[in-house]
């Protein structure tokens, strides 16, 4: 034994391969490590230690002494590996250099727990509010604005459904228009008659709930949904009357000799860039005098066609087409739409369930947060005639209504653009569901503008902004955008308030020079600060508007 102990204790510059040392069993052996992640048991070299003699530690073949160099690269790169993968006492922790979720250099964007967290908070808000109600009333909730959903709500349901039907007079009219071979044609007195009639139209239904007496909550839903059906129908007969024409001049090329030989006209798509109008004419007339009547034949014929190229007009001039888009969520009316394979129910009825709980949210807020300090603070002015003490209780009043009128807006948003319009995307199949982008992030109105509600976006683009560009300049059409914007949002809040006061009018047109002055040297490309700027015009918008409407 003694001799065999000796005979292992040999030198290894002898080439003898020796057999490799058992491992220590004894943990506080085992825990008697090195900084360099060796070992040295009973007197023996470390694991670098051998490593740096070139000795084998058992795991592979040694290497003879005339190996190449080669060989030798190879097998201390693997003997550096190991000995790297031994686990230390306390782990090394990998510094580098990294920015934080929050930073605006990070490329991370799920921020999907902020959004449960946002549910939780108002679960918890909802919970409260039953508590204290309870202790106060002995009923978890109030019954006052519960009272105003439930009021006439068969008259609402009907009235609603003949506004929805009147729309459908465009498809008949269009026919009219399309047949016609005098005055009635859309080019010539064609589109008057539609403009006629929808002006009628509008008069008419927004009337309709003054007439009737509907509460407020009633207003909101009516006022809205008219609002948007105006701009569905004016968007079908428009488009369709654009064909029309542009069918016409196609049939009368068969005959080029008396027909016009003037340039296709586009029109323009709702993702088309402003931008791209102006270019599109000016490289339009320069191809005018090169251009082959063949070319303009195939223009006007692409004009006719779906961008999917599967319908061709007018064969879209049926009433199941037109059923089809009164159901699609958008306001630009195509000859066809991107579709999704079937209907996803699931995804359906959790749209649907989420419906009804933002408006049951949306009906707590405002009947435990809203109702009362409007109600409070309209029995105080009444008491006081000094302009100080008035300023004092407006100041307060919206003081009180910052928070409620934020968490209205964002459950608004939400109930509309990510519920209603996802639920009947599922039920029509329609593929685009990109009905808001990041306007959160919006460093002026302007951009607000175009990323919160994409639908109405695209429909003042192409049919408003597009439609005037020819006959005004880039400002002026820019101009003429917001002007009836802020119109139609001064119509919407007079319905609801039963009050034309001009507060909203005025509030958006401000917006105008506002972003010129953000567009300035000074102030352009400081994101953070316009953003800051932007959510606290928007908070003291709201709340502002409401006590103005209210109160005043």
């Amino acid at each position: 034994m003694a001799h065999s102990t000796s005979h292992h204790r040999h030198d290894a510059s002898d080439g003898i391969v020796r057999p490799r040392p058992v491992k220590p069993g004894n943990p506080a052996v085992l825990r008697a490590q090195g900084e360099d992640g060796g070992m040295k048991a009973n007197g023996g070299p470390s694991k670098l230690e051998v490593l740096a003699s070139g000795l084998s530690s058992g795991r592979s073949t040694p290497l003879p002494p005339d190996a190449p160099p080669s060989a030798l690269s190879l097998s201390s790169a693997r003997k550096q590996i190991r000995a790297q993968q031994k686990h230390r006492l306390f782990p090394s922790i990998d510094y580098a250099a990294r920015v934080s979720h929050f930073d605006p250099k990070s490329d991370y964007r799920d921020f999907r727990g902020f959004f449960v967290l946002f549910w939780i908070g108002l679960a918890i808000m909802v919970l409260t509010t039953m508590l204290r109600n309870i202790k106060d009333t002995g009923f978890p909730f109030r019954v006052g604005v519960w009272a105003l959903l439930g009021e006439r709500v068969w008259q609402l349901a009907l009235t609603d459904g003949a506004m929805v039907l009147s729309t459908s007079l465009s498809l008949p009219l269009h026919k009219i228009f399309r047949n016609s071979k005098g005055w009635l044609k859309w080019e010539r007195g064609g589109m008057a008659v539609q403009s006629i009639y929808q002006a009628f139209w509008l008069v008419l239904w927004v009337n309709w709930p003054f007439m009737l007496g509907w509460t407020w909550t009633a207003q909101v839903f009516f006022t809205l949904h008219t609002i948007t059906f105006l701009m569905k129908m004016h968007s079908y007969a428009f488009y369709n009357g654009h064909l029309s024409t542009t069918e016409h001049r196609l049939s009368a090329l068969d005959n080029p000799e008396s027909a016009s030989t003037a340039a296709a006209v586009r029109y323009p798509r709702s993702s088309t860039h402003p931008n791209e109008l102006d270019m599109s004419k000016e490289k339009k007339a320069h191809q005018d005098e090169e251009e082959a009547l063949s070319e303009l034949r195939e223009d006007l014929a692409l004009e006719l066609t779906s961008p999917l190229g599967q319908v061709t007009y007018p064969q879209n001039l049926t009433w199941s087409n037109y059923t089809d888009y009164i159901l699609v969520p958008t306001l630009c009316y195509e000859l066809e739409y991107p579709r999704t394979e079937r209907t996803q129910y699931l995804e359906l009825f959790w749209k649907t369930l989420a419906v009804f709980g933002c408006i049951f949210l949306l009906t707590i807020t405002s009947e435990e947060f809203i109702v009362p300090v409007l109600h409070d603070a309209s029995i105080r002015l009444n008491s006081i005639s000094s302009t100080s003490e008035t300023l004092l209780i407006m100041s307060e009043t919206i003081s009180l209504l910052l928070f409620p009128f934020m968490v209205t807006f964002l459950l608004v948003f939400l109930v509309i653009f990510e519920y209603v319009l996802g639920a009947f995307a599922e039920i029509t199949c329609f593929a685009d569901r990109h009905f808001y982008s990041d306007w959160w992030n919006s460093c002026d109105w302007l951009e607000f503008s175009r990323e919160w509600n994409i639908p109405v976006h695209h429909f003042l683009r192409r049919h408003v902004y597009g439609a005037s560009r020819p006959y005004l300049s880039r400002n002026m059409s820019t101009l003429v955008t917001f002007l009836l914007s802020a119109l139609g949002h001064e119509l919407v809040l007079g319905c609801i308030t039963k009050k034309l006061r001009g507060y909203g009018f005025l509030a958006q047109m401000l917006q105008l020079p506002i972003v010129a002055l953000q567009r300035t040297r000074w102030v352009k490309g400081k994101r953070l600060f316009n953003n800051i700027c932007f959510w606290i015009s928007m908070i003291l918008g709201l709340a502002g508007l409401c006590s103005l409407y209210v109160l005043v």
